[in-house]
């Protein structure tokens, strides 16, 4: 399947978050390939949006949401979990998706390894238990997505159609101030009912 370009990433965030779902994410690990469809993103846009880590300004931490789109932004939370972001606008502006949740179509046998044998349904239906399934950690923040030899990438696949998406208030934002806690840019492919 063809990967997605950096024109892709090059558009507003709502727009590829929304466009995110159905495609599919892929890590080649160890000379495997390991792969899911993604399930649920959620979008993070500018210094204004005080959920963003760019609410403070450019930092080393956050110095790839303000670079071209089409790369990875991958940063350390709570002390635990890595948390995987695909860059996107426009150079300078600090705007990213969050991958949150996929269904792994793909080297499962490995995830369940990495996952310490989580049932399927399981493996990768959260932003952290996602990163370990596809053994993502911060040696891939600033990664290409669009490179040719890319070894984290998305591939075109169908979109899920209008009827099976639903937007709501982005997930765990706890303190954040009006009305960016509420902003409905939480995408969900309802894959079944």
């Amino acid at each position: 399947m063809p990967r997605l370009p950096r024109a892709f990433f090059a558009r507003p965030t709502l727009v590829v978050a929304r466009e995110l779902l159905g495609q599919r994410l892929v890590c080649l690990r160890n000379g495997r390939r390991l792969s899911g469809l993604i399930a649920e993103a959620e979008a993070y846009i500018g210094e204004n949006d005080l959920a963003c880590h760019a609410r403070v300004g450019r930092t080393p931490r956050n110095e790839v949401m303000y670079g071209p789109p089409g790369y990875a932004y991958v940063y350390f939370t709570y002390g635990l979990h890595w948390m995987l972001n695909c860059v996107t606008e426009r150079d300078g502006f600090p705007a990213a998706v969050l991958l949150r949740v996929i269904v792994p179509d793909g080297g499962v046998e490995i995830m369940r390894r990495l996952r310490g044998q989580a049932p399927e349904a399981r493996l990768a239906n959260g932003p952290a238990k996602l990163t370990q399934a596809l053994g993502i950690d911060g040696e891939l923040d600033g990664h290409d997505l669009c490179a040719r030899g890319a070894k984290l990438f998305i591939e075109r696949a169908a979109l899920p159609p209008d009827s099976r998406i639903i937007a709501r208030p982005r997930v765990g934002l706890g303190d954040t101030p009006e009305p960016w806690k509420s902003k409905a840019w939480n995408f969900r492919w309802l894959i079944s009912d």
